[in-house]
C-alpha cells in the first residue's frame, strides 16, 4: 500500500511537471544572490502569528497539492502558523501569493525528533494544507527523491533557496535568495576539524565554500538536479553553527530519501 502511495505521489508530481520550473533558476542566502522570481516554485514560507501580523520563520517545500515538507525544529507548540506559496518579494503583495492558515492538528513532526539532539537526525515534518494549492507557473510541486535513486556525490552542485538572514545577526532577506552549496561527503564532514564523528549518516553536509544557509533558512529545500534534468528535494535545512559561513562547518540537511516510508504513512493516514 505504501509503495502504491509513493507511485501515486510521484505520478502526481510528474503530471504537473514537478521539479521543472517555468522560470529557470539563475546559475547564493550568505554571499547569495537574488533568485529569479518563481524559479523555485515549490518554495514555501512558514510564518507564525505575531501581534502585528505574521513573521517569516522557516522555509518549506510543496510536495503535493495538499502537503508541505519542512524541518521539525521549525514547529513549536503554542504558535499559530500559516503557509505562503507563490512568494518572492516579501515586502509587497505581488499577486501570485496563496495563503493557508494551518490547523494545529495538521502538523506532523517525526516521532523520533529530539530538539536536544539535532545531530541525531529526524529533523523532518509535514504540514497538511486546509485546501489544495492551485498549481500554476508560479506554484508547482517539488520532486521527492527515489529512495533507490541516484546517490549524491561529493562536490555535486545543489541549491538552497530561502528568506533567511543575509549574514549572522543581520536582517532577513525580503527577496528570495539562493545559495549554491556543493555536497561535502560524509567522510570529509566528520573529520575532527569539521563537524566531527557526532554527525549521523542520515544527515547531508553541503556548502562551506563561501556561501551558506543562515538563520530562518531552516526547513527549506536542498535542490539537486537529477539525471532527468528535474530538481529533487534531497535535503531539508536542519542546522549549522551560530556564525553563518564558518569555514569547515557546512550546513547540515536532513536526508529526505531516508524518510519516504514515514512520509507515505503519514500522508496515507491523514
Amino acid at each position: 500500500m505504501l509503495r502504491l502511495l509513493l507511485t501515486v505521489l510521484l505520478a502526481v508530481g510528474a503530471c504537473h511537471g514537478c521539479g521543472v520550473p517555468a522560470y529557470l533558476p539563475a546559475g547564493r542566502i550568505v554571499n547569495g544572490e537574488d533568485a529569479v522570481a518563481h524559479s523555485w516554485p515549490w518554495m514555501a514560507s512558514l510564518q507564525y502569528q505575531m501581534s502585528r501580523g505574521y513573521h517569516h520563520s522557516c522555509g518549506g517545500s510543496l510536495i503535493s497539492p495538499s502537503w508541505v515538507l519542512t524541518a521539525a525544529h521549525c514547529l513549536g507548540k503554542g504558535f499559530t502558523y500559516r503557509i505562503v506559496l507563490g512568494e518572492h518579494d516579501r515586502s509587497m503583495e505581488e499577486g501570485p501569493e496563496q495563503y493557508f492558515a494551518i490547523n494545529k492538528e495538521d502538523i506532523f513532526v517525526h516521532p523520533k525528533w529530539d530538539n536536544r539532539c539535532p545531530e541525531c537526525g529526524y529533523d523532518i515534518a509535514l504540514i497538511k494544507l486546509p485546501r489544495e494549492a492551485e498549481l500554476n507557473d508560479k506554484v508547482q510541486l517539488g520532486c521527492l527523491p527515489h529512495s533507490r535513486g541516484p546517490q549524491l556525490y561529493a562536490n555535486q552542485e545543489c541549491y538552497n533557496p530561502g528568506w533567511g538572514t543575509i549574514y549572522t545577526d543581520g536582517p532577513q532577506a525580503l527577496i528570495l535568495q539562493q545559495a549554491l552549496l556543493p555536497i561535502v561527503d560524509h567522510a570529509q564532514c566528520t573529520q575532527p576539524d569539521w563537524w566531527g564523528h557526532t554527525l549521523d549518516e542520515s544527515l547531508i553536509c553541503a556548502g562551506a565554500n563561501g556561501q551558506d544557509s543562515c538563520h530562518s533558512d531552516s526547513g527549506g529545500p536542498l535542490n539537486c538536479k537529477g539525471p532527468d534534468d528535474r530538481w529533487y528535494i534531497q535535503g531539508i535545512v536542519s542546522y549549522g553553527v551560530y556564525k553563518c559561513n564558518t569555514p569547515k562547518k557546512p550546513t547540515i540537511f536532513t536526508r529526505v530519501s531516508l524518510f519516504m516510508d514515514w512520509m507515505e504513512e503519514t500522508i496515507a493516514n491523514n
